[in-house]
């Protein structure tokens, strides 16, 4: 399998990067669509075993449209947001700055002052501008897998955090079971592309996400990165059979 924005050499992030800014206006619809919705209830567990607190410092990498750092900052946290697609940005501070917007995207959740409203800035996930020990929590949603070097993103996460700090990843998973992971990998390849082609009008946009997840090690190899990283209570929470994942780990 080949795939035009997928490239595993030197030239990996700005393939992504043309990839995002191609789908960026239709990404939180098609998110929707291809998950039945499903994602929303997944970024809440995220939100939920992160325990933001009031004015806790919290950092989204790859924050893409905004749903985790909003979600966050609804909860207290004070949160950046970085992305290195503009594209995505910009919509990202767009729902910001529309509170009633976001607060549809998030109907259960409370709205936050506007004090608590997160900051949105472009950065480089594997060069972050950022002091070591600066966040209480650093989460990542659908942004790994499409880092050029896996484990730099990770070392990344695990500077910037301080001691004790809650560090989560969620992103598309392997299911253990072959049956479910056949039906799965095919739902990916037959039918997101369609999605792709209808609303983006690239099939191979979406066709990416099957061909970057075959290279990914997925949770149980980002646990096992989590736990050389020496963080401590490294632990996989499998979604709707293994077929999304959270991974979790808390800085020493």
């Amino acid at each position: 399998m080949t795939n035009e924005f997928y490239d595993p050499g030197e030239h990996r992030g700005a393939r992504v990067k043309e990839l995002f800014g191609r789908i960026a206006s239709r990404y939180d619809l098609i998110n929707d669509l291809q998950s039945f919705g499903l994602h929303r209830y997944w970024k809440r567990r995220v939100i939920r075993l992160a325990r933001p607190g009031a004015n806790e410092q919290a950092l989204d990498i790859c924050c893409g449209t905004g749903d985790l750092a909003l979600l966050l900052a609804e909860r207290g946290a004070r949160v950046l947001g970085v992305d290195f697609s503009e594209h995505m940005l910009d919509i990202a501070r767009k729902r910001k700055s529309s509170p009633d917007s976001a607060t549809a995207q998030n109907r259960d959740s409370v709205q936050a002052p506007r004090s608590c409203l997160p900051r949105f800035v472009q950065a480089d996930a594997l060069r972050l501008p950022f002091p070591d020990n600066s966040f209480d929590i650093v989460t990542i949603a659908y942004g790994l897998r499409n880092l050029s070097d896996l484990k730099a993103g990770l070392l990344e996460m695990r500077r910037v955090a301080r001691p004790d700090a809650r560090l989560l990843v969620l992103d598309f998973g392997k299911p253990d079971n072959p049956v479910w992971r056949s039906a799965y990998f095919n739902y990916l390849k037959l039918f997101v592309p369609v999605l792709g082609r209808i609303f983006c009008g690239s099939a191979s946009a979406y066709a990416y996400i099957l061909e970057s997840l075959l290279h990914y090690p997925a949770q149980r190899g980002v646990a096992s990165e989590m736990t050389d990283l020496g963080l401590k209570n490294v632990r996989i929470v499998n979604l709707l059979g293994g077929v999304m994942s959270i991974n979790y780990g808390e800085v020493g």
